[in-house]
Parts: C-alpha cells; sequence; structure tokens
C-alpha cells in the first residue's frame, strides 16, 4: 500500500475536487435522502495506508465507513485494533461495517477469532463470504456476539453464493441478524434483474454495495456510478419504497492507485438523484 509521504499534496488535490463535483450535486452532502445511508467501502482505498485512507474519506463529506481489513489487521492485538478504531472516529467517521471476511473454516476458533477482531473493531456488523456447511456456526457467533452478519454475493465465479438468491435461499430459516450484502456488480455479472432482488430480499437486505459497468454482464467494465448502465434510480426508488434503512456503500473497484475523482464524481450523481427524488 502507499505511504503518506504525499498526503498534503493529494489532499490538498482531493479537496478542490470535493469543491468542484460538490457543486454538481443538488444535495450536497446529504447522505440519508430517502431514509437509508450513503457510505463508503474502503476496499475502494486499498492502495493507501489508514491515514491517508481516513483524510481522503473525509474529502467524500460522509461519516459511515465499511472497513476492509487493509485499515485494520486481522492480525492486530485488540489495543492495536482499538486504536485503529480511534483513528476514525477521531476524525468523525463511523464504522459500520467491516469486511469483505472470508469464512473458509467450519471450525470454532477460526470463527472466533473474526468475531472478537470486529467486537475490537467496533463493527455492529461483518459482510462475509462464508461456506454453507458453516452457516450453522455463523448463526451461533451472530447470536453469542449480537453482530450482524451480511453475506456477499460475488458473482458467477462464486461457488458458494455467485447470486443474491443464493444467499436468501441459505438463510432463509436462520437468526434475522444473518442477511444479504447485495453487490450489484457481481449481481448483474450473474444476469441479476437488479431491481427485484432488491425486491426479493425484503428484510433480509443488510447491506449494498453500490457500484456501475459500462458492460452489465462484464466486470471489468468498471466507470463511476451514473455513467453505467446498472439501473441506479430503479434500485434507490425500490429501496425507499421497502423502508431500506441501512447502508448503501460505494465500492470504486477501478483505478485503484487515483480513485478520487470518479468516487467524488460518483457521490455527487447519487446525492444530485436522491435529491431530485426525495427533497
Amino acid at each position: 500500500m502507499k505511504t503518506d509521504t504525499t498526503r498534503r499534496g493529494f489532499v490538498g488535490a482531493a479537496a478542490g475536487l470535493a469543491g468542484i463535483f460538490a457543486a454538481s450535486a443538488a444535495a450536497e452532502t446529504n447522505n440519508t435522502a430517502g431514509g437509508f445511508k450513503l457510505g463508503i467501502a474502503t476496499w475502494s482505498l486499498r492502495d493507501f495506508q489508514r491515514p491517508l485512507a481516513i483524510e481522503m474519506i473525509k474529502q467524500l463529506q460522509t461519516p459511515y465507513v465499511s472497513v476492509k481489513e487493509f485499515h485494520l489487521l486481522y492480525s492486530s492485538t485488540a489495543a492495536e485494533l482499538a486504536a485503529g478504531r480511534k483513528q476514525f472516529e477521531s476524525a468523525g467517521l463511523q464504522i459500520v461495517s467491516g469486511g469483505n471476511i472470508t469464512l473458509a473454516k467450519n471450525e470454532d476458533a477460526d470463527m472466533r477469532k473474526y468475531f472478537e477482531y470486529a467486537k475490537a473493531g467496533g463493527m455492529p456488523m461483518i459482510v462475509c463470504a462464508p461456506r454453507h456447511d458453516n452457516l450453522k456456526l455463523l448463526e451461533s457467533f451472530v447470536k453469542e456476539y449480537d453482530i450482524k452478519a451480511a453475506i456477499h454475493n460475488h458473482g458467477p465465479h462464486d461457488k458458494n453464493f455467485p447470486t443474491p438468491q443464493t444467499v436468501l435461499d441459505a438463510v432463509k430459516e436462520l437468526d434475522p441478524r444473518i442477511g444479504l450484502c447485495l453487490d450489484i456488480g457481481h449481481s448483474a455479472a450473474a444476469g441479476v434483474d437488479l431491481v427485484k432482488a432488491v425486491a426479493d430480499a425484503g428484510p433480509r437486505l443488510l447491506d449494498m454495495h453500490i457500484k456501475d459497468v459500462k458492460s452489465a454482464l462484464d466486470e471489468r467494465t468498471g466507470c463511476d456510478v451514473g455513467e453505467g448502465v446498472l439501473p441506479i434510480i430503479g434500485i434507490f426508488k425500490q429501496l425507499h419504497k421497502q423502508g431500506y434503512s441501512g447502508y448503501v456503500n460505494l465500492e470504486y473497484e477501478f483505478n485503484a492507485d487515483a480513485p478520487m475523482t470518479g468516487m467524488l464524481k460518483s457521490f455527487a450523481y447519487m446525492r444530485g438523484a436522491l435529491a431530485a427524488l426525495y427533497s
């Protein structure tokens, strides 16, 4: 990951870009129009160490953060995780989840370390990729720790949960704190009707990863939100219709070494769309 040596120049440039793009969004910094909350998945900033990533998130003007392991390491001690959490919170940011966390084993000790990680990191929810054979174990830890688990579908190459419906089918008899993190890019690549997927998920929809692509079936065609083919407005309308009150986290998956311009444009588009719909 990149060091902090470029912080002053980068943050100064980002501040200028923030001013430009905020002006194009009628809602400016309104991240909660429609009843749900616009946030950022820090996977989007995977090339940047935590202090610089925090400064970049501040420029995006949303307090809601889903933290990827790059920015709070699994190998950290409880004290180190608490210190990392404090860095986010001192910057005015709210950790709303952590992940995506791969839950590859059906073993008590292995799963417990991730729930201990989430607890120490102040994460009320984990976004995760379990297997079918460890879902009951996952449920037991959700109950013990009172930490939600949003299972992330990963598209046509995911042997466990390629589509939102595969998640819903697997969790329908489990604790309601276990549900779906709907990734609209992976879902589109699997040929899913995204607006219908939101509706079908209902109360099991615990989290959202939002992005856009030029070609629905090809995730390699990533672009700024609003410049692609995914039905962003339709998704927002359906979320509002069903009273979704969770987070819609931007997961910006391309231009990893210089993502700020595109992320600012993506937030400007989403805020402007929500202002038009609900202000």
